[in-house]
């Protein structure tokens, strides 16, 4: 395979990932930690860039990706656990919150007040967002070409515009940070990175980057973990460099008023230097950034589920997710953000175990019992944790979850995995042992 079908690809998985969030997270992070950023976006890195590129190669050293890691668990765990990711990550959640973001960012702002309001518009908007989307995904083994030469490069650029600009006009020296970060500024930006969806999305982007390879003539196991690493590297270095960017951004926009979130940030950063060219940019870049992760993702649920369900077709399942994207785009976004944050704090403990496990298979002899009382022990305080994120009264239970080690940065869940971990251990050495004896006794 050519190095720049490597480098494309790279590019197509950098666009399948920076969504939404990827762009109103770092700037409202960079405002919030101030003189504590740089501590602050390592941790956002580090969840934001770093996890999903281990799951992206956690998923290629499997032969059968993300279901056959689940598996390890149990066959019921995998099946149910992917497919509550691939509906959350898809269209129930991440689908079309993307949708919402592009028609507030991109199209509302130019409508005036009673037509930016208006449900009809939102429609419209949707309607032409889902159907190109719903045409692009359709073609799966072209998106190499549509959106690693063509459109991820125009996105990239139209950043570069904005942050070189911001970086050229705005001077003002950072301020003290809030009072979530200053403290523990390296873990509230990790558990923010978590909103990214990307640890989750690479679960399902795993399938169509090792599609994406294989269509390139590459079928070697080894080989394709290698591309999909230098895959992972291309997308992660540019995902990296834009949220260091866009943070920067952040921290200079304090002087220019207080903000309540990142797209604030960035409409008044770009109002700020370049006026109404400003909000035709912002839009164009959120717009486009929102296209290019539902494309990705609409993609990642046609292949799964038409795998899963051998006689659901890839264009059934791509026109059912692009509808069921419409109609739950024209919620409004405030309702889909409400069951964000629960899922996330709840999901993504549970996959940083399963893929951390993937990589020490090999030494504890790939046993069930491991994955089992590690996922079965995690799993439990992440619920928690998220039933408290929804608001729900635990009494007793929530006020022992809450003494756990690193609670308070909401990393509770991270003593009770590893003692999970090494419960397994030892019931699978008990559980060998006592075989070994009958044998003997049997012998």
């Amino acid at each position: 395979m050519k190095k720049s079908d490597t480098f494309f690809i790279g590019l197509m998985l950098f666009s399948m990932f920076f969504g939404a969030g990827n762009l109103m997270f770092p700037p409202f992070l960079g405002m919030e930690s101030g003189t504590s950023y740089w501590v602050a976006i390592s941790g956002f890195i580090v969840t934001g860039v770093g996890l999903p590129l281990i799951v992206l190669v956690a998923v290629s050293l499997v032969n059968g990706g993300a279901q056959e890691i689940g598996n390890r668990v149990n066959p019921t765990f995998s099946t149910i656990f992917m497919v509550i990711v691939y509906l959350c990550i898809g269209p129930f959640l991440a689908i079309p919150r993307n949708a919402t973001v592009a028609y507030e960012m991109g199209l509302k702002p130019f409508l005036g007040e009673s037509a930016g309001n208006s449900a009809i518009s939102l429609v419209i908007f949707t309607a032409v967002f889902f159907l190109l989307t719903f045409l692009v995904s359709l073609n799966p083994s072209k998106m190499s070409n549509y959106m690693g030469r063509f459109i991820t490069p125009i996105l990239l650029l139209a950043i570069v515009v904005l942050c070189v600009t911001g970086f050229m006009e705005l001077d003002s020296s950072a301020h003290p940070p809030t009072v979530d970060y200053q403290s523990g500024a390296f873990f509230k930006g990790f558990i923010e990175g978590y909103a990214t969806l990307d640890a989750l999305a690479s679960l399902a982007f795993g399938i169509v980057i090792l599609t994406a390879l294989q269509q390139k003539g590459v079928q070697d196991r080894k080989k394709l973990v290698a591309y999909t690493l230098k895959a992972g590297v291309i997308a992660g270095s540019a995902l990296a460099l834009v949220y260091i960017a866009l943070g920067v951004i952040g921290v200079k926009m304090t002087s220019h008023g207080s903000f309540e979130n990142g797209t604030e940030i960035l409409t008044a950063t770009a109002n700020f230097l370049l006026g109404t060219s400003g909000n035709v940019l912002l839009g164009f870049i959120f717009t486009l950034a929102c296209f290019t992760t539902v494309v990705g993702l609409t993609t990642a649920c046609g292949q799964y589920f038409s795998k899963l369900i051998p006689k659901v077709t890839y264009r059934f399942v791509v026109t059912t997710v692009s509808l069921v994207g419409f109609m739950l785009s024209n919620l409004g976004l405030n309702q889909i953000l409400k069951v964000s944050v629960p899922f996330l704090v709840t999901a993504y403990p549970i996959t940083i175990v399963l893929v951390t496990l993937t990589f020490f298979h090999k030494f504890f002899h790939g046993s069930k019992k491991v994955y089992g009382s590690s996922i079965l022990i995690t799993g439990i305080v992440a619920l928690i944790d998220g039933l408290k994120s929804f608001g729900f009264d635990l009494g007793v239970v929530q006020t022992l979850a809450d003494t756990l080690p690193l609670a308070s940065y909401g990393l509770g869940w991270v003593v009770p995995a590893i003692v999970g971990i090494f419960i397994g251990i030892l019931i699978d050495k008990l559980f060998r042992k006592s075989t070994d004896e009958v044998k003997v006794q049997t012998s």
